[in-house]
């Protein structure tokens, strides 16, 4: 088994390839694994109200390291997950998202976009930002930073952590854990409760914990597979 290395800066760095040897599974195994996995992605709901009970802090650290494994433009890895368990840290962004979101739902939003999120339920009041026992806090790196203040550009920011962050639902979900995906608008009032660094913009924070005794879910149909897939 090879020895993880620390990863550095590859840009300019002559093309190295390994060898890739995986082994094949058999057309019998997948179509078991394929139907499992959607059965039970199909179960997968965003929820809103959360316990507080604690959730084995590892899982969500694997959940984590599996979203990192995600491509992305040029491997450039633009992401930083700040995983956050302080509960007075968690009421501050509780307060400030909340602020925020009582003048989107006061107007800012425009009533197109307040119509299409009637059906859901939701409202300024984010109750889940303090019950569950822990936020992920998603920033995407808009360029890579160097201690010597040296910059390099990213390359498809955007899609390479809207990867990660589906992988890092599958994952929280098959591990038992719920979440939900909020995105406060605007957020610049993540970097600064959180510290982050300049070449960071807050992408999402995810609420992770186990649904409440009670939780609700607002009764939603998916569209079926012949509604999303065409075949050519």
């Amino acid at each position: 088994m090879s020895i993880p290395t620390q990863w550095t800066p590859t840009h300019g760095d002559a093309y190295r390839p390994v060898p890739y040897r995986p082994e094949r599974m058999s057309a019998a195994e997948s179509l078991v694994r394929a139907a499992e996995l959607r059965e039970r992605m199909g179960r997968r709901r965003t929820v809103r109200q959360f316990s507080p009970d604690p959730v084995p802090e590892q899982v969500v650290r694997d959940a984590i390291a599996c979203a990192a494994t995600a491509p992305s433009g040029a491997h450039q890895q633009p992401w930083t997950f700040v995983l956050v368990k302080d509960a007075g840290v968690r009421r501050r962004i509780r307060a400030a998202a909340e602020e925020e979101e009582q003048l989107s739902y006061a107007g800012r939003l425009g009533e197109e976009w307040l119509a299409a999120l009637r059906p859901l339920g939701t409202d300024e009041v984010k109750p889940h930002l303090t019950d569950a026992p822990a936020l992920i806090v998603v920033f995407q790196q808009r360029y890579w930073l160097g201690e010597d203040g040296e910059k390099r550009k990213h390359y498809y920011v955007d899609e390479s952590v809207g990867i990660a962050v589906g992988m890092l639902l599958s994952a929280l979900h098959l591990s038992g854990l719920a979440a939900l995906v909020h995105t406060p608008s605007p957020m610049r009032f993540l970097s600064e409760v959180l510290g982050r660094p300049v070449n960071e913009k807050a992408f999402a924070v995810i609420p992770v914990g186990y649904p409440a005794p009670d939780c609700e879910v607002p009764d939603l149909v998916r569209k079926s597979l012949d509604q999303v897939l065409v075949e050519v």
